[in-house]
């Protein structure tokens, strides 16, 4: 006990609660995916800087020294599956062009017409045999090269010299496509380590895109990653997943770029009192396995483990393989940050993806992108691709957890410019969000690679 009461009647109200510790699988269980706990890295205690989500000047030097540097995430691959067809996504100020080439690799290009800057295509997809540009009828191939220049006998100069529109590193992993802004970002795979390796045993390329949203959000990128990198905040934003999750027994592991955490679903928080009939959240997670919960006289605390014993025993009959996949990972959240800016809610029969964009120059806002999956049983006909939508935020819901994140970001964005607030305090809980913030200024303090 300390010498000031008020202290101590400050922790007597805020102790965590006692919880016991849930039964995890054991490295020898986990046949691909690793589970061990990695060591805590010792990043100290101190504020993280609230400037770093307000001045214009760290969001210059972000793209200086990171966005330009780091592989990204730029297009879900079976909208790339013929020769011809193409994806024009955006990051920051660039807009960047990936094109399923004829031999059938991908190649990613800047998304500009050499001739007066204009931009070749609009933010989608598409097919084509050719891009003209339609500003004066430039046209380039599949590979990026000059097709035809109207009136090139006019232009005594002849034709730029580069032989067509800049191409950028791109490749493939996951069912996902990437490209970077860095000519020199090394192999993809180098970059991923370890989390493709984590992420092999999903069945990523049998997941159907269900959602494609893109949302502008009143704040910082930075501020919607760690909304996403920790569950402390369950109890005050979302207080109903306290009824379906273990929003304490946390595994956290930070890697050299990335981070993750593993948790449980199916279980109770211990911030609320075990209820006498079985919540309906988790009444959700039975059927989706195909349990009856009316079925179901087993304890609570036991229906995790026996929908893990469930799922492994039809899974096969049911068309789905998780023979790769661990006991845990057929129920819980195995929860992954891919640096900078992609959050995946990785899940045996889903898969939630998030992808946050900067703005192109205003740092109190942001481009939040939805693709949501569903793995699709065997024999079973694909979903038509869903149509992408554009909105704003509060034009209409994203889904009620979404829509509490939503809700709740412009507010911190508001009060990173207050007088009265000095910049983040965090906690143990919060460790993703410290390693995050370590790994970006690895790459500001002028290096294309984070030190361990």
């Amino acid at each position: 006990m300390s010498t000031d009461p008020s202290k101590d009647a400050l922790y007597a109200a805020s102790l965590t609660p006692q919880y016991k510790k849930v039964r995890r699988v054991t490295p020898a269980e986990s046949p691909v995916t690793p589970v061990d706990k990695t060591p805590d890295p010792e990043l100290g205690y101190g504020p993280i800087a609230k400037e770093r989500y307000t001045s214009p000047d760290f969001m210059q030097l972000e793209w200086e020294r990171m966005w330009s540097k780091v592989w990204l995430l730029g297009a879900w691959e079976r909208d790339l599956a013929e020769p011809g067809d193409y994806v024009a996504t955006h990051i920051g100020k660039e807009s960047v062009l990936i094109v399923r080439q004829r031999d059938g690799s991908l190649k990613a290009f800047y998304n500009v017409c050499l001739h007066r800057g204009n931009r070749l295509r609009p933010e989608g997809t598409g097919s084509g045999d050719s891009f003209r540009c339609q500003y004066h009828h430039w046209e380039y191939d599949l590979d990026g090269s000059f097709l035809r220049i109207p009136d090139l006998d006019t232009f005594v100069q002849g034709p730029p010299p580069c032989k067509g529109i800049r191409a950028l590193p791109c490749e493939a992993w996951g069912g996902l496509v990437w490209f970077s802004l860095n000519p020199d970002a090394g192999p993809l795979t180098d970059y991923l380590d370890p989390v493709d390796k984590h992420l092999a045993p999903y069945n990523f390329s049998k997941m159907a895109l269900t959602r494609d949203v893109t949302v502008e959000w009143h704040c910082n990128w930075k501020a919607s990653v760690d909304a996403f990198n920790e569950s402390y905040h369950v109890q005050g934003i979302h207080p109903q997943l306290m009824w379906y999750l273990h929003d304490l027994d946390l595994q956290i592991d930070t890697y050299e770029r990335h981070n993750r955490y593993l948790i449980p679903f199916g279980m109770l928080s211990p911030r609320v009192r075990k209820p006498n009939t079985i919540p309906d959240p988790i009444k959700v997670i039975m059927k989706a396995a195909g349990m009856d919960p009316a079925d179901y006289d087993e304890p609570i605390e036991n229906i995790r483990r026996d929908v893990q014993k469930w799922k492994r025993k039809h899974g096969a009959a049911q068309g789905k393989d998780y023979s790769g996949l661990n006991d845990d990972q057929l129920t819980d959240d195995y929860h992954y940050l891919i640096f900078p800016n992609v959050t995946l809610n990785t899940h045996a029969d889903d898969l939630m993806l998030f992808r946050q964009r900067p703005h192109e120059s205003d740092p109190s806002r942001m481009y939040y992108d939805i693709w949501t999956f569903e793995l699709i049983a065997d024999g079973a006909p694909w979903p038509e691709r869903p149509r992408h939508q554009r909105v704003q935020h509060g034009d209409k819901s994203i889904g009620l957890v979404l829509d509490q994140d939503a809700h709740n970001l412009p507010g911190v964005q508001a009060g990173m410019h207050s007088a009265g607030f000095d910049g983040l305090w965090l906690g143990q809980q919060e460790l993703r969000i410290r390693h995050f913030h370590k790994v970006l200024d690895d790459y500001l303090a002028g290096g294309a690679k984070p030190t361990d």
